[in-house]
């Protein structure tokens, strides 16, 4: 995959929105004006634009996806997520209820004199009992205000631990396919030197060969048998991390992942958008930080509409039966009222303390929002230098490993005519080892990156994807 550079530059409107200040109730922020109007690092395929979504399909290795589907199905995390969507969403529904006037059902059976020579009667009613806060001056309102922003937040979040656990369970897949490259290139090199040994001890028997050669010989032999064993149970390492993220089965995980031991997934021609601010857009991350802004916003104008006047309605309506000496009483009661008004008088300053606090938590959020885009520009930029600079690398890694494997196959050749040392092939497998190696962590990190992006990006997400997918997925 070819990488074209592009100089890039911040523009001046970011810093002069992330050092401004919204007005409280604002709406959203708007992440386009805080965004840099081209990035520092060069964009991937010269920028073309394309979305980045079902990325997992796009690696030709169908295990990768199945991984990342197991692991969001057995995340804590992600269920966790749910559950507080789940929660922001019975919060929201409250909220909207407190707007409404509250009906309650009531019913009374009683028997007895209510006075002193009245007869024994027995009273039955049954009603209902309306109350209603007028919202006059917008409490009510700006709380559901504030819960809809945080059920926005429950969203946004959700969709963040779905990224996270995708990408933890990416990285961890790659590092285990990397691993196991290591563990088949220290296999062959413990066997390659184990004959080596084997022949230079001959050849030391018999006098062709010094003592010293055989020596060095038997001792690169071992070395090599020692890195593979460690290299073998880092593997078993890495595999045990991926039964951890997907809570499958060991022995089945292993058995599955069997037909593809020691190959690194590769990626297909991903291209990044080439504008910033949906880029930013896009991160759930930002988006929690915004509906955190918008919360706060909302809290505050609520605190402060709390120092006002609250008008009250109330009314019932009921039927009443009254049995006593053989006669009945029944009819209709209603009322309607009293219409009430209370005034905050005297509380020591505790209202407006509670408007003050909630005006610094909005400061505050605020604050959050502006350092989430900070981040995100930064985790993108840090993305998109990898990948360049894997690139850039991609074919001098290929072409050292290419003249060392070619060194020590002529080494080896000569050593056996008598025409190179033991010392002479040692050093050519140690170049050839260490190309090699370069090699397969020139592809994990290629591919770490391209994780990573995805990571930055937020997994390709637009909020109404996010709020679809949430509604369908939490409980």
């Amino acid at each position: 995959m070819s990488v074209s550079p592009r100089a890039m530059a911040l523009s001046v409107a970011a810093a002069g929105l992330l050092a401004g200040c919204a007005a409280p109730g604002a709406s959203l922020p708007d992440v386009s004006a805080a965004a840099p109007s081209r990035w520092h690092a060069p964009l991937p395929h010269g920028g073309e634009p394309a979305a980045i979504v079902s990325w997992w399909e796009r690696f030709d290795d169908p295990q990768l996806a199945r991984l990342v589907a197991a692991a969001q199905s057995a995340s804590p995390t992600l269920a966790a997520a749910q559950a507080r969507l789940a929660g922001a969403r019975a919060a929201h529904t409250a909220a909207g209820a407190r707007l409404l006037p509250g009906v309650d059902a009531s019913a009374s059976l009683s028997r007895g004199r209510a006075e002193l020579g009245a007869p024994i009667a027995n009273t039955a009613a049954g009603g209902l009992q309306a109350a209603w806060e007028i919202d006059v001056f917008g409490s009510a309102r700006a709380g559901h205000a504030a819960a809809r922003a945080r059920l926005a937040v429950a969203q946004a979040g959700w969709h963040d631990a779905r990224v996270l656990v995708a990408a933890e369970t990416a990285q961890a897949y790659i590092g285990l396919r990397a691993c196991e490259a290591l563990l088949q290139q220290a296999t062959l090199d413990a066997s390659s030197r184990e004959a080596t040994a084997r022949l230079t001890a001959e050849a030391a028997r018999v006098g062709f060969q010094a003592p010293a050669d055989a020596a060095l010989a038997d001792a690169g032999a071992a070395q090599a048998r020692a890195q593979a064993v460690a290299q073998a149970a880092q593997c078993r390492g890495e595999l045990k991390a991926l039964v951890a993220l997907t809570a499958l089965d060991e022995p089945s995980l292993a058995a599955a992942l069997a037909d593809r031991t020691a190959r690194l997934p590769t990626s297909a021609a991903l291209a990044v958008d080439a504008v910033p601010a949906q880029a930013l857009a896009q991160r759930p991350d930002v988006a929690m930080a915004a509906w955190g802004v918008e919360a706060a916003a909302a809290d505050w104008q609520a605190a402060r509409a709390d120092r006002w006047p609250r008008v009250g309605l109330s009314g019932s309506v009921s039927r009443v039966r009254v049995d006593f000496d053989g006669s009945r009483v029944e009819g209709n009661l209603w009322t309607l009222g009293p219409l009430t008004v209370s005034l905050p008088v005297f509380d020591a300053g505790t209202r407006a303390a509670q408007a003050d606090a909630a005006g610094a938590r909005y400061d505050e959020a605020l604050s959050a929002w502006r350092g989430s885009l900070r981040q995100a520009v930064r985790e993108v930029e840090t993305a998109l230098v990898q990948l360049d600079s894997t690139a850039t690398r991609a074919s001098d890694a290929q072409r050292a490993l290419e003249g060392f494997e070619a060194s020590l196959r002529a080494t080896e050749a000569r050593q056996r005519g008598g025409l190179a040392s033991v010392f002479e092939l040692e050093d050519a497998r140690r170049n050839a080892a260490a190309a090699r190696s370069q090699w397969i962590a020139w592809q994990r990190e290629r591919l770490s990156a391209w994780v990573s992006l995805y990571r930055a990006l937020g997994g390709g997400w637009q909020p109404e994807m996010a709020a679809t997918a949430a509604a369908d997925t939490a409980p």
